[in-house]
């Protein structure tokens, strides 16, 4: 004997990530927008993002928000504690710390995205090129890029810029150049797993020529550890900056950097340590932004996160 299921119940289970397309389809929802709901789900990265959107605002808009002139100097206003005029109290010289410290935020939010972009830009194109060519031209970079990262990230740093001569453009150079071996590296490495796949095979057996191939196929798939990468660079590089100019070879006195601020700052502990803990405060809370969000990209873009 036989049961009739026709008048029971059907259950339907729906995914909570799809949403209802035209004609009453389920769709799921692209990539992009999975990973940034994976991203906003996590307290920190969007902690993160916040913090860094913020310190993004006011580099831009320093001269509208700076509430004193960064480098006006007023005797009658040597290192005043902080108050209600002078948030963050004065310097030696009298000028405004506050103000002081958003200009400084410019010069080291530039030098981490700037340098960085040197190094996304030459790195990633050799990277793929060796992982991609092969043979000796793959042997070369892959020993330059070795050679490179024998030597500690911030002694090649110092070392490129005393070379070229203290100023924040040589500084982001030194940085971008120091920070290139690892983005060669990272991207050699994705595009040799990614060219094994059946997609880049068939690509090439329908008559693709290689730099499409490379544009088309294997970029955008080497693309989410590059971007994961370069944000958590940046933090590196805003140390560096730091330290480049807090030994001179930065920014230049009297245009503020936080590097500098600190440098200053030494010989005045005792007296006026505000003048150490409000830059030193910018520096920490920014490159822990930065790695917070990277770490949060990093679970966002990766496809076996859930």
């Amino acid at each position: 004997m036989t049961r009739d299921t026709s008048a029971l119940p059907v259950t339907t289970t729906i995914d909570p990530d799809a949403s209802a397309g035209p004609a009453g389809m389920l769709t799921q929802p692209g990539p992009a927008r999975r990973a940034l709901r994976r991203l906003l789900a996590r307290r920190a990265a969007v902690f993160g993002l916040v913090v860094v959107a913020l310190m993004a605002l006011l580099a831009l808009a320093a001269p509208w928000i700076a509430p004193f002139d960064p480098l006006a100097t007023s005797w009658k206003t040597v290192r005043k504690a902080p108050s209600l005029v002078h948030w963050f109290g004065t310097d030696e010289v009298g000028r405004d710390l506050f103000s002081r410290v958003i200009w400084g935020g410019r010069a080291s939010m530039a030098a981490g995205l700037i340098s960085v972009s040197i190094a996304v830009g030459i790195g990633v194109p050799l990277g793929m090129l060796a992982g991609y060519v092969g043979g000796l031209l793959d042997a070369a970079i892959s020993r330059l890029t070795d050679a490179m990262l024998a030597i500690p990230f911030l002694i090649l740093a110092i070392a490129l810029a005393a070379f070229l001569g203290p100023s924040l453009g040589n500084a982001m150079i030194a940085i971008g150049v120091t920070a290139t071996p690892i983005f060669v590296r990272l991207s050699r490495g994705q595009v040799l797993a990614v060219r094994a796949e059946e997609y880049v095979e068939a690509a090439r057996a329908v008559g693709n020529p290689p730099a499409r191939i490379l544009l088309r196929h294997i970029l955008p798939n080497i693309l989410p550890p590059v971007i994961v990468q370069a944000t958590l660079a940046i933090a590196a590089a805003i140390i560096a900056e730091a330290s480049l100019s807090f030994l001179g070879l930065g920014q230049q006195p009297p245009s503020p950097s936080w590097g500098s601020m600190l440098n200053t700052a030494q010989r005045f502990l005792t007296q006026a340590p505000w003048m150490a803990v409000f830059p030193g405060l910018a520096i920490f809370i920014t490159v822990l932004a930065f790695n917070l969000l990277g770490d949060g990209l990093r679970d966002a873009l990766d496809p076996r996160s859930r």
